[in-house]
């Protein structure tokens, strides 16, 4: 027995709505559970029925389909289908979580039901020119995770130089954290007397005046 994919269509359009209802009733493991016109109503109703898939639109009324597409992923898999090709909206989709995104005008009804039937597996369906934002997104999410890499490795280097023991680096981590002298000692069951002393060493190896600068230097901030 052919298991059925259950999908819900959300567009503001009726005559699109039945459209894209008509292209899926050819299918025998294809079933449409329901519709919405609008955001706010296609997060509930995707509460209620629990669609496999969730063909989305996104200028709608009440609320578009950017605002909700990270509300309606934790229900069901978002194949999106819109007339909106900007980047910002193709990035912003597929960082909101849809698994998929057609334009209007650029598939046919044996196209949406592969995209469905891909989707609905747990696999991406893109147009080409949704693939070459996706390309974008990820090199864009490479470089920025690269940079935090780099990041890190500096300072990590450039805490080794400053050659805190690692009880001052206990003590350091807490005044970064916004905690005053007793709230450190109470934590590192120390003297108030001993976290001013290691304040003060600490002080020194950093070559800060005061606590706002060893957190400066601490953390690396220009």
């Amino acid at each position: 027995m052919v298991a059925v994919i259950k999908v819900m269509i959300v567009d503001d359009n009726p005559i699109v709505r039945m459209a894209l209802r008509g292209y899926l009733a050819s299918a025998e493991d294809v079933t449409v559970v329901g519709e919405a016109p609008d955001g706010r109503t296609a997060v509930t109703t995707a509460q209620r029925l629990r669609p496999d898939v969730t063909l989305l639109d996104h200028r709608m009324p009440i609320a578009d389909g950017l605002s909700v597409v990270s509300q309606l992923t934790e229900h069901s898999r978002v194949l999106v289908l819109t007339s909106d090709d900007a980047d910002e909206l193709i990035a912003g989709m597929l960082r909101g979580g849809a698994r998929g995104y057609l334009v209007h005008g650029e598939f046919d009804p044996a196209e949406l039901l592969r995209a469905v039937r891909a989707v609905a597996a747990g696999q991406g369906w893109l147009s080409p020119r949704s693939a070459s934002v996706t390309i974008s997104v990820l090199r864009e999410q490479a470089a920025r995770e690269q940079e935090g890499t780099d990041r890190a490795e500096t300072i990590r280097t450039m805490r080794e130089g400053f050659g805190l023991t690692p009880r001052e680096q206990e003590v350091m981590a807490l005044l970064c954290a916004g905690h005053a002298n007793a709230a450190i000692a109470r934590q590192l069951l120390l003297t108030e007397k001993t976290v001013k002393n290691h304040l003060a060493n600490i002080f020194t190896k950093l070559q800060a005046r005061n606590r706002t600068e060893a957190v400066v230097r601490w953390t690396g901030r220009q």
